[in-house]
């Protein structure tokens, strides 16, 4: 089995990732290829990460940034393990044996088609918004698992063939959901799906002002899905969707939005302290969201 890994970069250093992963594959002589793929980084960071030209297999730069779903899909045309293994370019390698668990796994159970390793944190961000939300909402820390909503794109294998099949959509060209609508799809066509414990750390040190920007743009993303009925159908499960639904049925909209205000001061005050509360920002988010259903 050959097994193609493939790093979608935007503005990071992935030299660290890189010979990490070489190490493993050279320590165990593992059939692997490396391709990087930039979206349009910064010149800086494209100058850096230039370095690796030598030490990786396909190393490709975009002119023009082309977003989280069609760059995962670009990679069909460079790879050619059976297997792909996309990592986030913030994340390092945890483990020894973090390629050989994919690798072992799929050995004895062959008929998988995705395998999703999950994630920590780095412990020198946990006090952000971003990675409570991370250790609150999103990790998996169980033994094993065939829950689809487990899924996130940070640390996932999956075949080739089923890629080709049932690739990312494209038109989510906007931060959030694209990683949830892959999974459901997957799902609702029978995908044989494992989630395991073989995590990587991610290494986000995002602010919680730019953590709350791009949630509102999250928001924007999950409206604009709700417009598609078939999508519609995709993220009828999503708590915050739910949530707007219910309040919309109920008539409840300008209700919940003037008690919103009263307290939004308050609500954004604390996400953007050094103690930030998951509830406040349940409570945020929903705000953003029936505002632009309202």
């Amino acid at each position: 089995m050959k097994l193609s890994i493939c790093i979608p970069i935007y503005n990071f250093d992935v030299r660290e990732l890189v010979f990490d992963l070489k190490k493993e594959i050279d320590n165990q002589k593992i059939d692997a290829e490396i391709i990087l793929i930039d979206d349009a980084s910064d010149v800086a960071f494209k100058s850096i990460n230039e370095e690796l030209k030598n030490h990786v297999e396909k190393q490709i730069f975009l002119e023009k940034n082309i977003g989280r779903s069609r760059i995962r899909n670009l990679f069909l045309q460079y790879s050619s393990g059976e297997y792909l293994l996309f990592l986030d370019c913030d994340v390092k390698i945890a483990g020894k044996t973090f390629l050989w668990n994919y690798i072992s796994e799929i050995n004895k159970h062959p008929d998988l088609e995705l395998i999703y390793g999950s994630f920590t944190i780095d412990p020198r961000y946990a006090s952000t918004l971003r990675n409570r939300y991370s250790v609150e909402r999103e990790i998996f820390s169980g033994r094993r698992s065939y829950d689809f909503s487990l899924f996130k794109t940070v640390n996932f294998i999956i075949s080739k063939k089923t890629l080709e099949k049932f690739p990312f959509d494209e038109t989510l060209t906007e931060y959030g959901y694209e990683d949830f609508v892959f999974a459901k799809l997957l799902e609702q066509n029978k995908t044989k799906f494992l989630a395991m414990t073989n995590p990587v750390v991610h290494v986000d040190d995002t602010n919680n002002a730019i953590f709350l920007g791009k949630a509102e743009i999250g928001m924007e993303s999950l409206f604009r899905l709700s417009k598609n009925p078939q999508n519609s159908k995709l993220i009828k499960d999503i708590k915050v969707y739910k949530a707007a639904i219910m309040l919309k049925r109920l008539g409840c909209i300008p209700l919940f939005l003037s008690i919103y205000k009263a307290f939004e001061k308050k609500v954004r005050a604390n996400l953007l302290s050094e103690n930030p509360s998951i509830r406040y920002f349940d409570f945020y988010k929903l705000a953003v969201l029936v505002r632009k259903m309202k």
